[in-house]
């Protein structure tokens, strides 16, 4: 007997509805073990850096520490020989797990890329320091780093806590240098060793063999470093991400005696006609005819008001402007943390720490007016002690915030 055309067509509609039941509880069963799919985080810290659609580059801030100590900052970590790692046993050929994996190859390649990669973490370069391969100075200063790293954290969370969420423009890493060969990036603040840390970068980067053979020219007017604003938007974002970021600051009074004592107490083509002459045309009464022309012999106090003047005659310079505006802290996650007063220790720990060669340590020579004393602490005073009071505050108040952030005491007694 021929079965008719409908039963035919009914068990057909049967059989595929079967088919599909069972494919659809195969997925399902497939899908309960979540492990396999998930993308493996690196430990250490998380970045999810992406272009914007606005042309500029975003660095969230969100991190992971699960292989850091709490305040640890990223990058300060010695190397240590490898520790043997404890054996896996292998799972069979035919385990479910094997089988599972199989079966879900498809859908994983199917899935967005979530977590993020090894080029995206500055320290993967470094292993986790351990108490038995540190003497008690690399401890010191690994401990100094931190506690630097996290006063400066405090300071913006509670002061500048928009500035996370803004876009990094190549304005705020124009003062940034780049070393390729050791991964180094270095924002550059004058007067707080920075024509020194120049020439170690060159050495680093094999465009010279002796930091005492660079002069100050080839150091401040050459092309031989590159900034990180003259490279492309995914030039920014790879290095931001990956290399070692440090800067040095130093005490802002001292700073800004030690700029003014370089740039109008010797002669200068540049400083005494562009900003010499607009200050004493501004603030000294009956200057002379030769004053004006020259712009020569512009004298502290003078100077100070110019730097308090809200309507300056001439606008702000990178060697009195402000670390915080230099820089941006705030913005951009610093590893590293130097001080000018322990510049020694700290820039050959720093050397340390990113493998540089052994015989590379940081000059200590003055590099100009070298005939005369470095600006410590006591000559600071001399000239503040021609200020007032309230000049004096002022001072304080416009580098307030380099103060809190780097930690350093109020440098007179009747500041508050």
């Amino acid at each position: 007997m021929t079965p008719r055309p409908g039963t035919m067509r009914l068990a057909c509609m049967f059989s595929s509805i079967l088919l599909f039941g069972a494919a659809g509880l195969l997925l399902f069963i497939s899908l309960q073990d979540p492990v396999e799919l998930t993308p493996q985080q690196i430990p250490g810290m998380k970045f999810s850096i992406r272009p914007q659609h606005d042309g500029h580059l975003r660095i969230p801030t969100e991190r992971v520490t699960h292989s850091l100590p709490s305040g640890s900052p990223r990058g300060l970590q010695l190397q240590v020989p490898d520790q043997p790692r404890p054996h896996r046993k292998a799972k069979a050929a035919g385990s479910p797990s094997r089988l599972r994996q199989r079966r879900r190859r498809l859908l994983i390649k199917k899935m967005p890329v979530a977590g993020t990669n090894r080029g995206n973490n500055s320290s993967e370069t470094f292993v986790q320091p351990r108490p038995h391969t540190m003497d008690s100075r690399w401890i010191s200063l690994h401990q100094s780093q931190q506690e630097r790293k996290r006063v400066m954290q405090e300071a913006c969370a509670k002061y500048r806590a928009s500035s996370s969420r803004r876009a990094v423009t190549p304005r705020h890493v124009s003062r940034i240098f780049v070393e390729d060969r050791h991964r180094v990036l270095y924002c550059e603040v004058p007067k707080a060793g920075c024509s020194n840390w120049k020439r170690v970068l060159m050495v680093l980067a094999g465009l010279a063999s002796s930091t005492a053979d660079i002069q100050h020219n080839t150091v401040h007017y050459g092309s031989a470093l590159k900034r990180l604003d003259t490279f492309d938007r995914q030039g920014i974002i790879h290095r931001l991400s990956t290399y070692t970021k440090m800067l040095f600051v130093r005490e802002p009074f001292e700073r800004l005696v030690s700029a003014f004592r370089d740039k109008f107490e010797h002669p200068n083509s540049y400083y005494h006609p562009v900003f010499g002459k607009a200050i004493l045309a501004r603030y000294r009464a009956n200057a002379s005819r030769e004053a004006l022309r020259t712009g020569s012999g512009v004298q502290f106090p003078e100077f100070i008001q110019y730097l308090l003047d809200v309507h300056r005659p001439v606008g702000m310079d990178i060697h009195w402007d402000h670390v915080s505006r230099l820089c941006s802290p705030c913005l951009i996650d610093y590893d590293f943390v130097g001080k000018f007063e322990s510049m020694e220790d700290d820039a050959n720990f720093f050397l340390h720490l990113i493998q540089a060669p052994g015989n590379l340590t940081f000059p200590r020579f003055k590099d100009r007016h070298s005939q005369e004393a470095r600006t410590t602490a006591r000559i600071t005073h001399q000239y503040f002690a021609q200020l007032s009071s309230l000049q004096r505050q002022r001072t304080y108040d416009f580098y307030y915030m380099d103060y809190l952030m780097f930690n350093y005491s109020k440098p007179f007694s009747d500041l508050y």
